[in-house]
């Protein structure tokens, strides 16, 4: 339910066969996030949390998942041999990278923390190259190999040695190989300033919607994140799998589209709950964070169901719990001059110097205004980008959420209402709109669009659990505790999300 961001970025995929022929036992993976690099100016902020999430959620999925965080040269060798020792003909193989990456003589290097490149061999001397990798996990009889690259960055090695020369090349890889990388190919993106990439967010989002097959939930991923980035950074896919693969262990092999909307998260046993799974950052709420919509879901097999109603014009007095906390404030949070020394902030601020109409720069400030609290200053920049471009969906489900946080929940309403209006089947906006009529004591008009944003994402938390506690205001409370307990055990941290928005 949070704007997500360039901060708000977790990476790695968890692949199941469209045959059953694969048993969870054979399925591997290793997750590797190398952030202190001593060469470095400061350590990377994201690639321990990327690749904790990712080994969370990977192991979620029946995944046997080893982890290594600041590896080492020999480190990493060690990593990927005992990851060759457990391959056997027909098993899964996936690897995730979160830290320096380099190209050289046609090639991408994974680069461990204790890597001294001064000349371009020391990047074959110290560096493990990916289409090595790849090709090992091949001779070891992998069936599937999945390679998921975040290493699209700035890094202090490049210039050293050669004119410059950025990012990641093409990878000549076996058959049955899947690769994804953070950005396209010879490009690197901006440190977003965040906890986590957008790349991971937009992943994790993408591989918990069940009954998509891998090159899909990819190709989303980076409509994801395409979007969220305003085409500023536009991951890179390469794939000559043979057959098709899910990342949710017993998804149907048939693609969705042949399908009816999918159907909702397993019921929790009252007796006999599900164990919650490591707490993973909040899920993103509106447009991203940078958060993009998902795509609206391909025609179902069979009649689609009415349309929901519109939210009344008019909204009746919120309605809180007497032991709700209070909402934030439109001027709580920090102001702008201790925000001005923000990395983030900072730069983007400098590009809307320069030009105050760039309206990129405006909608990512807003957002990474928003994400610290600072909500004034966050819709001043969404209603600057409106101003620019009116039509501008994600900015309208941005500022309605925020609107929604603080309290102005007919603001809030025009937004949503607006958003649906341009885009119908944004999914953000069905959640953003939710929590409105949630606040608002709407609670059949929020079930609504939760409903309807939960046949879009069955595992579109924060819907979940709106959707558990506007029921129970409603009267269900057994069918209330039930979505609260599932919502629950899909993240931890919901409840805490929820009471930060004033809802309880």
């Amino acid at each position: 339910m949070k704007i997500r961001f360039l901060l708000l970025l977790p990476l790695l995929v968890s692949l199941v066969p469209a045959t059953p022929s694969l048993a969870a036992g054979d399925r591997f993976a290793l997750v590797i996030g190398n952030a202190k690099y001593p060469d470095a100016d400061a350590p990377l902020k994201e690639p321990l949390n990327d690749a904790r999430d990712v080994a969370d959620e990977l192991k979620r999925d029946g995944f046997s998942v080893e982890v290594g965080e600041n590896l080492t040269g020999d480190g990493m060798r060690r990593a990927f041999d005992k990851l060759y020792g457990k391959i056997k003909p027909g098993s899964v193989a996936l690897v995730f990278f979160s830290g320096f990456g380099i190209q050289s003589a046609r090639q991408s290097y994974m680069l461990p923390v204790d890597a001294q490149i001064w000349t371009e061999s020391d990047v074959r001397r110290d560096g493990v190259s990916l289409e090595t990798v790849l090709g090992e996990l091949n001779t070891r009889g992998a069936g599937v190999k999945i390679a998921l690259i975040d290493a699209s960055r700035r890094n202090p090695f490049e210039r050293r040695f050669r004119s410059f020369s950025a990012g990641l090349t093409p990878v000549i890889a076996p058959n049955g190989t899947l690769v994804m990388y953070s950005a396209a190919l010879a490009s690197v993106v901006s440190d977003a300033g965040g906890d986590h990439s957008l790349f991971v967010q937009e992943l994790l989002k993408e591989i918990r919607v069940p009954d998509l097959m891998a090159e899909e939930t990819l190709n989303r991923t980076k409509m994801g994140v395409t979007r969220a980035s305003r085409g500023e950074q536009v991951p890179w896919i390469s794939s000559s799998l043979a057959e098709d693969f899910s990342f949710i262990p017993g998804a149907a092999g048939s693609r969705p589209q042949a399908k009816m909307s999918p159907p909702p998260p397993p019921p929790v046993v009252a007796n006999n709950p599900p164990p919650a799974p490591p707490a993973p950052p909040p899920l993103p709420k509106p447009s991203d964070t940078v958060a993009a919509p998902m795509p609206p879901p391909a025609p179902p097999a069979v009649p689609a169901p009415p349309p929901k109603p519109q939210v009344e014009a008019a909204l009746p007095p919120p309605a809180k719990p007497a032991d709700s906390p209070p909402a934030p404030s439109m001027d709580s949070g920090p102001s702008a001059a201790a925000l001005a020394e923000d990395p983030t902030i900072k730069g983007l601020t400098a590009k809307i110097a320069a030009n105050p109409d760039d309206v990129n720069a405006l909608y990512r400030r807003g957002q990474v205004y928003a994400s610290k609290g600072a909500y004034s200053l966050a819709i001043r920049d969404f209603d600057d980008t409106l101003r620019i471009n009116s039509k501008d969906v994600e900015a309208l489900n941005n500022r309605c959420w925020t609107r929604t946080v603080i309290g102005d929940l007919q603001g809030a309403l025009k937004d949503c209402n607006e958003a649906l209006r341009l885009r119908p089947n944004f999914v953000d906006a069905l959640d953003s709109r939710g929590l409105v009529n949630l606040k608002s004591g709407a609670v059949k008009n929020a079930i609504a669009d939760f409903d309807a944003a939960l046949r879009i994402n069955p595992r579109l938390t924060s819907s979940l659990f709106g959707r558990g506690i506007a029921k129970q205001r409603n009267g269900s409370a057994q069918e209330g505790a039930l979505d609260i307990a599932n919502a629950k055990a899909m993240d931890p941290n919901i409840v805490q999300e929820f009471a930060s928005y004033g809802v309880r």
